[in-house]
């Protein structure tokens, strides 16, 4: 787990990177009680900005940056009502239940001494995206944590089975963000999830918006994180912490929740039998994957830390998730068509440009009208990735000839 020191290191995915470290000194956390007002940055937490000693201000909201979400609760009970929705496949569901009941991961987040002594020896700027890569991991696993929990309680009464499911995703998605917010303090630094519940912003979802962006989400996280272990195992020299040692256990959380809500989709045929679920299935997968390539891409200095190529591991993970996707909803991107990716990378190259304007010392007016035009063209360049032919996918189950089908 040593920092390397002007050593070359190649990746998986086909890159090789020069990776220097400067050290700096380490700052060790003590407890204090809560200021309201955020301290001035210091050297030692890399400009990072701290509610308390040790406690990380949240990242400020963007766009692009991990959301917590809310949505119509008594919408969500009518849709798993019994009484009212009778495509729901109980047996199916009862299964499932068994299968999160026997909680394989219990014993799989259980951390060691190389943590801390390999967050000492990652330093300078690699040290930074670090610390950004947890917090963004961290916030996200937590906003799944409380959609979850709020579900299962809201559930009980009206589908105990399903309640239950979501009380223990609640469970799995609680214990990622406990695991990487304890990580966070290897670095000497932590969120405070309490903080964070109250007083960060809601985004609110129709229910059948937040199964399409949940389902995505689970099933992008699945391939993320077994891609990154993947690789690590066969360039184990790039394994700078020990966290990503835990991520092929791990990944199957998020695989396990993907297919619940594929279940989900199945016991509720209007959101993927019609042409305007097509619309929103392609909807919903753009912008997660566009959201995905270009957050990455602004971080590519992280996953040059790790030996990855950013590009081609961000192109793996999104065909991928849309192989996986195409089993059930009804229409998703051809992501394999070359035109696909080429104005991906236009987004790319555009939203670079839009991020070194906001780092300019100029007047925010002169900002705004710098950043229009390029706004302008990725606006364009989004609708002209939606309007490219999509693939026509679906579930099996929904088929009307099935023996056409292969899979």
């Amino acid at each position: 787990m040593a920092t390397m020191l002007n050593k070359r290191v190649t990746g998986a995915f086909g890159k090789q990177i020069p990776v220097r470290s400067t050290p700096v000194s380490a700052v060790r956390p003590t407890r204090s009680s809560v200021r309201v007002a955020a301290t001035a940055a210091t050297e030692e937490n890399l400009g990072f900005k701290t509610m308390r000693d040790g406690i990380k201000v949240a990242a400020d909201e963007t766009l692009l940056t991990p959301r917590f979400y809310t949505t119509d609760f008594d919408e969500m009970e009518r849709l798993f009502n019994l009484e009212i929705n009778k495509n729901l496949d109980m047996a199916e569901f009862e299964a499932m239940l068994a299968e999160f009941k026997q909680d394989y991961n219990q014993r799989h987040f259980v951390r060691n001494e190389t943590f801390k002594a390999a967050a000492e020896k990652i330093t300078g700027p690699t040290r930074k995206i670090f610390i950004e890569f947890l917090e963004r991991s961290c916030t996200a696993e937590f906003s799944g944590f409380l959609l979850y929990k709020e579900l299962g309680r809201r559930l009980k009464s009206t589908n105990p089975v399903v309640a239950e499911i979501f009380t223990l995703m609640s469970r799995d998605e609680a214990r990622h963000a406990g695991f990487l917010n304890k990580a966070m303090s290897d670095f000497n630094l932590a969120l405070d999830l309490g903080f964070l519940t109250k007083n960060r912003k809601y985004t609110f979802f129709k229910p059948k918006f937040i199964i399409y962006a949940t389902y995505l989400s689970e099933k992008i996280g699945y391939w993320r994180y077994i891609s990154i272990y993947r690789h690590l195992q066969r360039n184990p020299d790039n394994q700078l912490y020990p966290l990503f040692e835990y991520f092929e256990n791990w990944c199957q959380d998020e695989n396990r929740h993907g297919d619940f809500f594929t279940a989900v989709l199945k016991s509720q045929p209007q959101m993927i039998d019609d042409w305007v679920a097509k619309l929103w299935s392609r909807f919903f997968c753009l912008s997660v994957y566009i959201t995905m390539y270009l957050n990455d891409h602004q971080r590519d200095a992280f996953y040059s830390s790790l030996g990855l190529n950013t590009t081609v591991f961000n192109q793996h993970v999104i065909i991928e998730t849309n192989k996986s996707t195409e089993r059930i909803f009804p229409a998703v991107p051809d992501v394999e068509n070359p035109e696909f990716f080429k104005k991906m990378d236009l987004l790319v190259k555009y939203n670079t440009q839009v991020v070194n304007i906001g780092k300019m010392n100029v007047p925010d007016a002169v900002k705004v009208l710098l950043r229009l035009p390029l706004l302008e063209r990725m606006v364009a360049e989004v609708f002209q990735i939606f309007i490219m032919t999509p693939k026509e996918s679906g579930s099996y189950d929904f088929a009307e000839n099935k023996t056409a089908l292969v899979y």
